[in-house]
């Protein structure tokens, strides 16, 4: 009836079309039906078909959302297929020629929707066979990220038949998919067999794992699809919130559906320098594209580099500053110099590059001693009009100015927290340290100080930072005392007196967690993270246990990484060799941590699948919002 209302007014609403925007007659009912496929050129599942043009027909006039990202056409195109939409018709030619005794899919997903309301057509596929028979198993699963097990969107996974592991670095995938956003995937239209699987972020569209850029996942292992009957309950709505009844549909399902894969990239440096930097004369910095196995050789083309420097390079050796010790050779305006690294040539091989820099920093070395000059005399004129005012003053035999010592100043970073290091930084290099000029006092009363053992020490992977380690306990004072000279700059400066004091946190601020993890052994690293997935503490386990002390309330998640070769950090996997990357856990749940309290956590279940570990409140890659029907007609009233 309401087709037929449609068809007998469309005149009358082709002209306010062409007036002003079209609104919904009031009453009318919403469209809240996807588009029905009808027929199509050449039929579905047809077998035989040896042409690669395809006529779909609907029974509404249609839309491709997305269509470039969502549609996969399955064995994978080596030249893009064409695919147009015109009113109730989508129209799809494959310039590829078609492939003898293979089945065809057009994966269309969700992108067929109405042209008005835009209600998609869910899981549409097109099937078709140049064979005699059509192949219709199918095998799904779920692709994460191997570090931090989010869920990949949009990276490709296809299946090769078992039998060769060389495959996916020579030759396009057979079967093609691609994950949603909830890094699900389904490979359709499969044969009866054996089959390898891989995912693929393929940079240059060919369908092959051939540049080491690209984030690459494969199982390990062979698996074999086969299908089921199965049941599963539909739920008939009577209206928005009530449930008229729950039917039990039977169903074909089809297996493996729950496999995973952990995509990575392997190891990969390409290496070449981004940039070099001299901001002053008294050092220079060399910026990287990538990391390193060991800082880059400096021979000086105009000067002599051997023992010129103090190298202050980044955790990954790709910043690394140069402080230069000789001032005969900083004060030089232009340092030319040969810096050479390895690179990674076009056969994969370790091969030694040479750039050659001209370093020059903006201001040359008579502007700053003209600058330096100008200071000296302002400071000299301020300090005799000073002494002009004093009474005893003497015209014939002035005072003379002695320049203020170069000041290196101490930069804190205040701590209240009894576990974490009271940590110092400096502007420039430090000569010389001199740790008896330091005194860590606690506070017994206002009257009384007594002085506690530390250490002083630099901080790893930052050059320029140290650390006072003392015994601090809760819901005390300390005072932090250095002397003036206590620090001695490559440069000449000297520090000044330095007082600070530290009050801390009490016990009653601060929470405990005991974690038991079944299967963690020891060494794993249980890491806490904040609502940001960022790492608050970590501790490592032993004989399937660790403990966080002195943990502030709040909300807190949990990841743990199977330290296999016990080198501290996460480490990748490699193709080549077989290797997947080392396991990445998350505790599927939040910790919700209150003061004054201590959580003795048992529950911690390992065995999971990954893919079902991470909570959604720390996972970045949120699912898209379904589009459902909006049974916005069951809230209205029709005449």
């Amino acid at each position: 009836m309401f087709r037929k209302y449609i068809i007998t007014y469309l005149p009358f609403l082709l002209l306010v079309a062409a007036c002003a925007s079209i609104g919904r007659p009031d009453g009318g009912p919403y469209d809240e039906e996807p588009p029905i496929f009808i027929s199509s050129t050449p039929e579905a599942f047809a077998t035989g078909v040896d042409n690669g043009k395809i006529v779909l027909q609907f029974d509404e006039n249609i839309k491709l959302d997305n269509a470039f990202e969502k549609v996969v056409v399955s064995p994978p195109q080596l030249e893009m297929p064409e695919i147009k939409y015109s009113g109730k018709r989508i129209t799809v030619q494959l310039f590829d020629s078609l492939k003898p005794n293979t089945t065809y899919s057009i994966d269309f997903n969700d992108a067929v929707v109405d042209n008005n309301e835009g209600n998609p057509l869910e899981n549409f596929a097109f099937v078709f066979s140049t064979a005699d028979n059509v192949d219709i198993l199918a095998v799904s699963g779920t692709v994460v990220d191997a570090s931090n097990l989010e869920p990949i969107k949009g990276i490709m996974v296809g299946a090769y038949a078992a039998g060769s592991d060389t495959l996916f670095t020579t030759k396009p995938f057979e079967r093609l998919s691609r994950t949603d956003s909830r890094g699900r995937f389904t490979i359709k239209g499969l044969a009866p067999g054996a089959y390898n699987i891989y995912a693929l972020s393929d940079a240059n569209q060919n369908y092959i794992f051939d540049q080491k850029s690209e984030k690459i996942a494969f199982l390990g292992r062979s698996v074999e699809p086969f299908a089921t009957p199965a049941m599963r309950s539909d739920t008939i709505w009577r209206d928005s919130t009530t449930i008229d009844s729950i039917m039990l549909v039977p169903y074909t399902r089809f297996q493996p559906d729950d496999l995973v894969l952990r995509a990575f990239n392997e190891e990969f440096h390409s290496q070449y320098l981004l940039k070099s930097q001299r901001k002053e004369h008294n050092s220079f910095t060399l910026f990287f594209a990538d990391s390193n196995d060991s800082v880059p050789k400096v021979e000086g083309l105009n000067f002599n580099a051997e023992d010129a420097f103090i190298i202050e390079p980044s955790a990954k050796n790709d910043t690394i500053t140069y402080w230069l010790k000789d001032t005969t050779i900083y004060y030089m305006d232009t340092l030319r110099l040969a810096v050479t690294y390895n690179v990674l040539d076009s056969a994969m091989q370790v091969v030694a590059c040479t750039d050659t820099l001209a370093l020059s920093p903006k201001r040359s070395r008579a502007k700053v001693l003209e600058e330096e000059q100008r200071m000296y005399e302002d400071a000299k004129k301020r300090f005799l009009k000073q002494a002009r005012r004093r009474s005893d003053y003497d015209e014939d035999n002035p005072p003379i100015y002695v320049p203020p010592t170069k000041e290196i100043k101490i930069k804190a970073k205040r701590t209240s927290d009894v576990n974490v290091p009271y940590l110092f930084s400096f502007d420039e290099p430090l000569l010389s340290i001199d740790t008896s000029y330091i005194h860590v006092l606690k506070v017994v009363n206002d009257s009384t100080k007594v002085e506690i053992p530390f250490a002083f020490r630099s901080v790893d992977g930052d050059h320029r930072t140290y650390a006072i380690y003392a015994e601090w306990r809760p819901e005390e004072s300390y005072k932090v005392q250095i002397d003036s000279a206590a620090f001695h700059s490559l440069y000449g400066g000297t520090s000044k007196r330095y007082d600070e004091t530290l009050k801390f946190r009490s016990l009653d601020e601060y929470a405990v967690l005991r974690l038991s993890i079944q299967g963690a052994g020891t060494g794993a690293i249980v890491q806490l993270l904040d609502k940001s997935d960022n790492v608050v503490a970590k501790e490592k386990t032993k004989q399937d246990k660790c403990t966080f002390y002195f943990v502030k309330p709040g909300k807190y998640f949990l990841r743990l990484l199977k330290d296999d070769n016990g080198n501290g950090v996460w480490d990748t996997g490699d193709y080549a060799k077989g290797i997947q990357p080392e396991k990445v856990y998350y505790y599927p749940h939040s910790l919700d941590l209150r003061a004054l309290f201590e959580y003795d956590q048992d529950d911690w279940d390992l065995s999971l699948p990954f893919d079902k570990q991470k909570p959604l409140e720390v996972t970045k890659q949120k699912p898209d919002k379904e589009r459902k029907k909006r049974n916005r007609n069951a809230t209205r009233n029709f005449k």
